[in-house]
């Protein structure tokens, strides 16, 4: 059964999740196939992240391997989800979980735990959830708001998604929700010269004169320097992905 995960206490900390599968129903039989997730802590990456193909049991639907091209071949010798459950949700435990279009893969993981013998719960027991595509959605009513269309929107990169990957599509869609979640998302040069937020009713931001005094940089001194490595180290921050 799940465990005590250290990560309880540490405020702030946000999981965020993609899914693969079979097919589109659970209902009908369908499995998870690949879970993939990045951990945020105070809306910075770090180096911690979960990811497992599964074995499902059943045949991959031929539109869905044209979607994430994993064959039943690739899955033949990968564990189920009973022999992961446990430590996949001691590392989402008491996170906040990012998923695009929420109700698709928690119905999946619901279904999966739902399969389990014991009592497991559902993943509302364990995480809060947020719906990135509702958010998405309220943000910019009437407009696409795919993650492909999002990255676009938010100058994201995501010229290595040929196809749909749980882990490549956890990574985008958390820099896609900071973008999203951040307040001011660009700055554009306006025709005066000056620099305008594209935010609603912020004001322009005017260039510094090229003649001014150069600013004073100040250095952190050793001791700094040494408390904010230890900072790093117990949050598990790294550079990101």
């Amino acid at each position: 059964m799940p465990t005590d995960t250290p990560y309880d206490d540490v405020p702030s900390r946000q999981v965020v999740l993609d899914t693969e599968t079979t097919g589109l129903e659970p209902s009908q039989g369908h499995r998870i196939i690949e879970i993939g997730c990045v951990e945020l802590v105070r809306r910075r990456p770090t180096r911690r992240h979960y990811h497992q193909y599964l074995q499902p049991d059943r045949e991959v639907d031929a539109g869905a391997v044209e979607v994430h091209g994993i064959t039943n071949e690739f899955l033949a010798d990968k564990p189920r989800f009973a022999d992961v459950a446990a430590t996949f949700l001691e590392f989402i435990r008491g996170a906040e979980l990012i998923i695009h279009n929420a109700p698709f893969d928690v119905g999946f993981i619901n279904h999966e735990l739902a399969r389990l013998e014991g009592d497991w719960g559902r993943v509302e027991d364990h995480c809060r959830i947020i719906d990135s595509l509702a958010l998405a959605r309220q943000m910019h009513p009437g407009q696409r708001n795919s993650l492909d269309a999002l990255c676009k929107r938010y100058d994201i990169d995501n010229s290595g998604r040929d196809l749909h990957g749980a882990l490549l599509d956890a990574r985008i869609l958390a820099d896609v929700y900071l973008a999203m979640t951040g307040g001011q998302k660009t700055l554009a040069l306006g025709g005066d010269g000056e620099v305008s937020s594209q935010q609603s009713g912020a004001e322009g931001i005017r260039r510094l004169p090229a003649e001014r005094p150069r600013l004073a940089v100040i250095r952190a001194d050793e001791g700094e320097v040494a408390a904010h490595a230890r900072l790093l180290e117990r949050l598990g921050c790294a550079e990101p992905w």
